[in-house]
């Protein structure tokens, strides 16, 4: 419909069009938010559907996976991995007694500063909380924050952090971004700039003499999801990445970060004697970033740039660890296989992924392009520390092979924390706990990719038993229990564990029916 309004030049009555289809199909259950997002996302949305070269199936596969992404020529595309791959070399485990690493991993903290208590969590908005009064018999938000669409009061991930602070002293801390609250529908530039300068000013003040490394969130941007790619003219994301380079510096980047940072917010840095970090925009492979439908071919050469920086890692027995919000899973089909392809050349070098976006505990491992059966990579998806939704707010603490001549840098252990709001909420008091350790929660030797690897094959086998439980209990942070998930979504969760890759239609055969 849109397309033939541009088509007659009559684009002043997609407004009217759209309004009218809220009201028609129910898309939002808030007239407001509906016109709120209109507002918000009209005028790129005009301007992508004018200049895009998709058709409207194209459009569908990309935007609502109602068709195969693969099945489009337009849609495919490879990117090229020079040299040949050297024979694969697992991790093993690192001597008795040898240094160790703690590092904290934050991650959606999504702060909304217009939290209210008391207010109604129950809402026709898609983030509640923050205004109106609770329905008859129903009870009001919680002072510590509340399980039912909404996010985090800001008193409430001060405590947290501060309680993180004091428990246990870090080496440096991974943060994996989306810090704004939830209202997407009416949303400011200002708004965001305000809640990074907060909420980065409350990490320094928390973590004095911390070296954080941060990567970029969908949320950061206004209109949310939009980063526009250098072809577009009309628009720019300089104003939050040069927002973001002045306050990660501030957090502990070195200043020879910030030219990378201010085109495309991400980098590489050294964080120990030979591990390398390397943080990406996945903003720029997420479907849910408009502007990709324009050109979504690796638009700030951002795949090649990262081939770069392993091969050099690979060439100087170098180790890296690459952290960013979205799990490579969220990405765009194409994006996604060549970051698998990417993964799977350098096992040797990659020590490991760390990843935010899904608000769940999860862990995903990644297997060879070949020997299909073969584990070769690990990405951890960290918590979230907001409850939105229906989940405890957490974070993670992960041990790792430590800085010595010819350390792995795997991760040898980790632990999550949670804060039980149903307890703090009752009490009127902080309660934090120590939710679980990877190892002896799941009883394995060790935590590289072949242990990961056995504990799916324990999962399948009794895909129905206390295992599954554990881990879905885990997976909402301790909000719910194994009881709730039946068999389909023990299944789905496995699968969830075994698939690196979006479009992956074999990705959970091997799981029982």
């Amino acid at each position: 419909m849109i397309r033939f309004l541009i088509e007659i030049n009559e684009t002043i009555h997609v407004e009217n069009v759209t309004i009218a289809l809220c009201k028609e199909i129910r898309l939002f259950f808030d007239i407001d938010v509906c016109i709120g997002a209109l507002h918000e996302y009209k005028d790129a949305a005009i301007e992508i559907l004018s200049i895009t070269p998709l058709t409207n199936k194209e459009l569908c596969a990309v935007a609502f996976d109602c068709e195969n992404q693969s099945d489009f020529p337009i849609l495919r595309w490879n990117i090229t991995i020079p040299g040949s791959k050297p024979p694969p070399k697992p991790p093993q485990p690192p001597a008795s007694g040898s240094p160790k690493l703690k590092v904290l991993h934050l991650s959606d903290i999504h702060v909304d500063f217009a939290y209210k208590p008391g207010s109604q969590a129950e809402c026709t908005q898609p983030i509640c909380c923050r205004e109106g009064q609770p329905y008859p018999r129903h009870a009001g938000a919680g002072f510590w924050g509340d399980y039912r669409n909404c996010d985090l009061p800001f008193w409430t991930a001060q405590t947290i952090l501060q309680y993180a602070s004091e428990l246990e002293d870090y080496d440096f801390i991974y943060y994996t971004g989306d810090l704004p609250p939830h209202n997407v529908w009416n949303q400011s530039r200002a708004d965001q700039l305000y809640a990074i300068k907060t909420i980065n000013q409350l990490l320094a003040r928390t973590f004095p003499n911390k070296t954080f490394y941060p990567a970029v969130g969908n949320h950061e941007a206004a209109p949310c999801n939009l980063y526009p790619t250098p072809i577009i003219k009309t628009d720019n994301i300089t104003w939050l990445y040069e927002a973001l380079a002045d306050s990660w510096l501030t957090l502990g980047l070195p200043s020879d970060t910030r030219d990378s940072i201010t085109r495309g917010a991400f980098y590489t840095t050294i964080v120990r004697p030979g591990l390398r970090l390397i943080s990406l925009n996945m903003n720029y492979c997420a479907p849910d970033n408009f502007w990709l439908f324009v050109n979504a071919t690796d638009p700030l050469g951002q795949l090649e740039w990262l081939i770069q920086w392993l091969q050099y890692a690979e060439d100087h027995d170098e180790k890296v660890h690459i952290i960013a919000h979205h799990p490579p899973r969220s990405c765009l089909a194409a994006f996604s296989w060549n970051f698998h392809k990417i993964i799977n050349r350098y096992e040797n070098t990659i020590a490991g992924q760390f990843y935010g976006h899904t608000h769940n505990d999860e862990f995903i491992v990644f297997y060879d392009e070949i020997e299909k059966q073969r584990p070769v990579s690990m990405a951890y998806v960290t918590p979230s520390l907001t409850p939105q939704s229906f989940l405890n707010p957490g974070y993670r603490v992960y041990t790792m092979d430590g800085a010595y001549p010819n350390s792995s840098y795997w991760v040898l252990d980790h632990h999550t924390v949670i804060m039980n709001l149903t307890a703090s909420n009752m009490y009127n008091r902080s309660i934090l706990i120590n939710e679980y350790a990877a190892r002896d929660a799941y009883q394995m030797e060790n935590l590289f990719p072949a242990d990961w690897n056995t504990l799916i094959q324990r999962m399948k086998n009794d895909i129905d038993g206390p295992l599954m439980s554990l881990a879905y209990t885990y997976y909402t942070k301790s909000y719910a229990t194994g009881s709730t998930c039946n068999h389909a979504c023990r299944r789905g969760l496995l699968c969830n564990f075994m698939t690196a890759r979006s479009d992956d239609p074999h990705a959970c055969d091997s799981i029982p029916t």
